[in-house]
């Protein structure tokens, strides 16, 4: 029995002709060279200042860093941050939700939502909730328009983190509905009359079909929110709460050791911002698998694999960086 050989005939010249003479030469990237030259060079003198500069006081940095008051406002930045992220997403996602749906009301009540939140600065809506107790004395609990069951002192149950808390997190609540809703509407149509036509009940479609789906969508720009409440907690000092800003502020109002206090509340910041970024780089990795054939490489890969490049050029086999 024969076979038909189906492979392509091999373009490569016969042996001996002139084109086993060319020399393959690499192609050559002038400005890449240059612009890297730059960069290393900017890079340098900033280094250079930051090391020379004794005005930068890195002894005075360092001797805060870890200072017990600093890490106390550390611990109440992250612990804020948390729960105005849990209570704003949260309640955003019912917005968001509120928003898309079929009544007519629960769409206004929504929008009017979003629409006064987003428009009143952050730093007064912390101040109402500060001085809730000046126009409700009593927070009751009953039967609505009729008698109250449960009657509480303002004062005792919102106090300082307590109004930075509903500050922050209704603030955020009206900027995460606007993200979820567009996550959602960025799902294809096809999607939900996919889900429809299966007979799955509207509450499953949401839960298990579509919210899963705009994640890729939510998550970068969700991300981007955490980020940006890691470093609004600072404007809670005008309520004298102990996060790390007003900490800073304090020590260096007593020590007129300004900027590097400044620098220390930097460095923290800088920390706790890339914490997150690297937690997002993994749920986005995840809500990717399926959407992508091949997921992005980790940065440990990512290593792995630049240092298996070098090693070879040297001659090293590539396994020898596992």
């Amino acid at each position: 029995m024969t076979t038909l050989d189906t492979r392509p005939a091999s373009t490569a010249p016969p042996a001996g002709t002139p084109f086993d003479q060319l020399e393959v030469v690499p192609a050559r990237h002038p400005g890449r060279w240059v612009a890297t030259a730059a960069v290393v060079v900017l890079l340098a003198m900033v280094v250079n200042s930051l090391v020379t500069n004794p005005r930068w006081e890195w002894d005075v940095v360092g001797a805060y860093l870890t200072e017990e008051s600093i890490v106390r406002g550390v611990l109440t930045t992250i612990e804020l941050t948390a729960i105005t992220a849990v209570v704003g997403f949260a309640l955003g996602t019912v917005l968001a939700l509120m928003r898309l749906s079929r009544s007519p009301l629960l769409r206004a009540v929504s929008w009017g939502y979003t629409w006064v939140f987003r428009s009143v600065p952050l730093i007064l809506q912390l101040l109402l909730w500060y001085n809730l107790a000046y126009l409700y004395q009593h927070l009751d609990l009953g039967i609505p328009f009729g008698p109250s069951f449960v009657s509480v002192p303002t004062l005792s149950l919102i106090d300082k983190f307590g109004a930075a808390v509903l500050g922050l997190g209704l603030h955020q609540a009206a900027y995460s509905a606007e993200i979820v809703r567009a996550g959602i509407l960025s799902v294809d149509q096809g999607q939900h009359e996919a889900a429809a036509s299966l007979g799955i009940p509207r509450r499953r479609q949401t839960t298990g079909i579509v919210l899963p789906q705009a994640m890729r969508t939510i998550v970068p720009t969700a991300v981007n929110e955490v980020i940006g409440l890691f470093k609004g907690t600072s404007i809670v000092y005008v309520l004298a709460l102990g996060e790390l800003f007003y900490t800073v502020s304090v020590i260096y109002g007593r020590t007129q050791r300004v900027l590097p206090m400044l620098v220390v509340a930097a460095i923290w910041y800088v920390v706790l911002t890339t914490v997150v970024t690297v937690v997002q780089y993994h749920v986005e990795r995840h809500y990717s698998r399926g959407a992508l054939r091949t997921l992005p490489p980790t940065p440990l890969q990512r290593v792995r694999s630049e240092l298996g490049d070098v090693l070879a050029r040297f001659g090293a086999p590539r396994g020898a960086t596992r």
